[in-house]
């Protein structure tokens, strides 16, 4: 034998193994690909994402003036008048404050729902009167002879 080969390092199994393993893991422009792709789909969806909730909350305002026409209704037909009308809501409305007025007469009547400012409702606004007349303003677009369900929205 050789002296060379008597003092060649004998590598090991595991050893070459590894060094012949290919690497594995993700570069780092691969990962800011998907960091970019992820922004844009935040940037498309956090804004719908916001109307959705308004939407949600919008509805409360007109659940709300729909039951009190009824009451309304139901008290014009006890007392041929909407004077001293029942005009109050429940004390769990969060995002709209509401107001009754009487008209001119004693057989008209106006109920109005005022978004809350502080709840992200500043900018809506939902009325109602005896003869079934709607309007609104939803998120800054109004609406003359409808409530608006979504911004943009027709009647």
């Amino acid at each position: 034998m050789s002296f060379l080969a008597l003092n060649k390092p004998k590598l090991s199994r595991r050893l070459v193994a590894k060094i012949q393993r290919p690497q594995s893991g993700f570069t780092l422009i691969e990962l800011m690909i998907v960091v970019a792709i992820i922004g844009i789909l935040a940037a498309i969806a956090m804004p719908n994402y916001s109307l959705y909730i308004k939407r949600g909350k919008a509805a409360e305002a007109t659940a709300t003036l729909a039951s009190l026409r009824v009451k309304m209704e139901q008290y014009y037909q006890d007392n041929r008048s909407y004077v001293d009308g029942p005009c109050t809501t429940a004390s769990d409305n969060q995002y709209f404050t509401y107001a009754c007025s009487a008209g001119p007469t004693d057989d008209t009547y106006t109920l109005k729902a005022t978004g809350n400012p502080a709840k992200g409702m500043g900018d809506f606004e939902f009325s109602l009167n005896q003869s079934n007349g709607k309007t609104s303003k939803f998120d800054g677009t109004a609406g003359l002879t409808c409530w608006l369900t979504k911004k943009g929205g027709t009647c």
